[in-house]
C-alpha cells in the first residue's frame, strides 16, 4: 500500500510521542534564536508546499526534501504530469527556519531552487522507496550559500548512505497553516523501525506532524553544540493519521546527492 503523503493537501499523522512546537527565543539586543535553523518550509509559487533541509556538502548548497514535493509520480514507466494532489508544483524556493503568521516571515531569506535530483524510480514507478529528492540551491546576492546562512557545518547534519532501520532520531517538519496558525516547526525525538506494512521502509509514530510536513529530515545522533546528526531520510507519509514514513537513504539515493552537490 502506499503511504499517504504529506505534502501539500494530504492527510498527516498524529501519534502517542510528544511532539513540541518550537518557539523563537531572543534575547534583548540579540538575534532571534533559531532552534532547527536548518529546516524550512519548501515554498511552490509562494505558498507553504512541503518541508525541507540543508544537508551538509562541500559547496553548502544541497537541499534535501521528498520526491513527491517536486515531481510527479510515475506509473507504468510513464512520468506523470501532476503533483499527488493534482496541482501544478510551481516554481520552487526555499525559506529556512521560516515562522510567523500569515505570509509569515523569512529570518533567514528565501533561496531559489536551482535544480531539482529525483531517482527515476520515481520519476517512472512512483517507488515509495526512492521518494526523496536534492535540490540545488542557487547562492544569495552576496555569494552566500544557503549552508553558510543556517549555520554552516556546526549547524548542518551530514548524509548517512548506509544507516540501519532502528535509531534514534529527531524529526523536524513545518505543518499547514490549518492545523499551525503560527508556522512554528513542530520536533519529535523517537525510534525508528521497520514499517509492518513495507518493512523497506522506515516508521515512526508522532503527533502533529500533518499537512505540509512531507520532506521532514529524519535525523540521527543528533545532539547538543556540534552535534548536528546524521541525515537517514524525509519524511514520505504514512497510512493512517498515525503514522509517519520516510524512505531510507541508499547508494542512488547519494548519487542523486553528489548531482545536486556539483550544481
Amino acid at each position: 500500500m502506499s503511504p499517504v503523503v504529506k505534502g501539500a493537501s494530504a492527510a498527516a499523522a498524529a501519534g502517542i510521542v510528544a511532539v513540541c512546537a518550537v518557539a523563537f527565543l531572543k534575547s534583548p539586543g540579540e538575534r532571534p534564536v533559531l532552534p532547527f535553523p536548518t529546516v524550512g518550509v519548501l515554498m511552490a509559487g509562494g505558498e507553504h508546499w512541503c518541508t525541507a533541509s540543508v544537508v551538509d556538502s562541500p559547496k553548502g548548497n544541497v537541499v534535501a526534501t521528498a520526491a513527491h514535493c517536486v515531481a510527479p509520480a510515475g506509473e507504468d514507466g510513464e512520468p506523470g504530469e501532476v503533483a499527488h494532489d493534482g496541482l501544478a508544483i510551481g516554481e520552487l524556493a526555499f525559506a529556512p527556519a521560516f515562522s510567523g503568521e500569515g505570509d509569515g516571515s523569512q529570518p533567514l531569506g528565501t533561496w531559489k531552487v536551482r535544480s531539482i535530483h529525483v531517482d527515476d524510480r520515481w520519476t517512472k514507478w512512483g517507488e515509495d522507496t526512492a521518494d526523496f529528492a536534492f535540490l540545488t540551491i542557487a547562492p544569495d546576492g552576496d555569494g552566500r550559500s544557503v549552508q553558510e546562512a543556517v549555520g554552516g557545518g556546526a549547524e548542518t547534519p551530514k548524509p548517512d548512505w548506509t544507516s540501519g532501520y532502528e535509531r534514534d532520531v529527531t524529526v523536524v517538519g513545518y505543518p499547514e497553516s490549518e492545523h499551525n496558525p503560527q508556522n512554528k516547526p513542530v520536533s519529535c525525538t523517537t525510534q525508528t523501525r521497520h514499517d509492518d506494512e513495507d518493512p523497506d521502509m522506515l516508521y515512526i509514530s508522532c503527533a502533529g506532524f500533518w499537512t505540509g510536513t512531507s520532506g521532514s529530515p529524519w535525523i540521527a545522533d543528533r545532539g547538543g553544540p556540534e552535534r548536528p546528526g546524521r541525515l537517514i531520510g524525509v519524511l514520505s507519509g504514512g497510512d493512517t493519521d498515525v503514522d509517519s514514513t520516510a524512505a531510507l537513504f541508499d547508494e542512488r539515493a547519494k548519487a542523486l546527492y553528489e548531482r545536486a552537490a556539483a550544481g
